[in-house]
C-alpha cells in the first residue's frame, strides 16, 4: 500500500514538471514563430502564416525545440538555411546594413522632398 501511495506522487509530481516543460516550450516556439518572415506571405509571420513553407517551418522549429536547441541557435540555424531576411530582427552587419539603412535613408529623402515642396511654394 505504501509503495502504491509512493508511486502514484511520483506520477503526479512527473506530469505536473512535464506540463511545466511543455508550457516552456511552446512559449519558446511562439516567440521564435512570431520573430520569423513567411517568405511566401510577404510581411506576415510563421506564426501567423497558413502556408506550407510556415506549416514547414513551424514542424522544424518544434524539432529543433525538442531537440534541446537554445533559441539563439534555432535563429542561427534558420539564417544559414533562408537567409537573414527570414528574421525579423537581423543582427547588424555587413551583408545586413541596407535591411537597416533603407528605412532611414527613405525618411530623410521623403523629408527632404517634403521640406523641398514647402520652401518652394513660399
Amino acid at each position: 500500500m505504501k509503495i502504491l501511495k509512493i508511486s502514484m506522487i511520483i506520477l503526479l509530481c512527473s506530469g505536473f514538471f512535464h506540463s511545466k516543460s511543455n508550457e516552456k516550450n511552446d512559449q519558446l516556439k511562439s516567440k521564435i514563430l512570431k520573430n520569423i518572415r513567411c517568405l511566401i506571405c510577404q510581411g506576415q509571420s510563421v506564426y501567423d502564416s497558413e502556408s506550407d513553407f510556415a506549416s514547414s517551418i513551424k514542424l522544424i522549429v518544434d524539432r529543433k525545440i525538442n531537440e534541446g536547441l537554445k533559441e539563439e541557435l534555432i535563429y542561427q540555424f534558420l539564417r544559414e538555411k533562408y537567409g537573414d531576411w527570414i528574421i525579423y530582427d537581423p543582427k547588424l552587419k555587413k551583408n545586413t546594413y541596407i535591411l537597416w539603412l533603407l528605412p532611414l535613408l527613405l525618411f530623410l529623402l521623403g523629408g527632404a522632398i517634403m521640406y523641398k515642396k514647402i520652401t518652394v511654394k513660399k
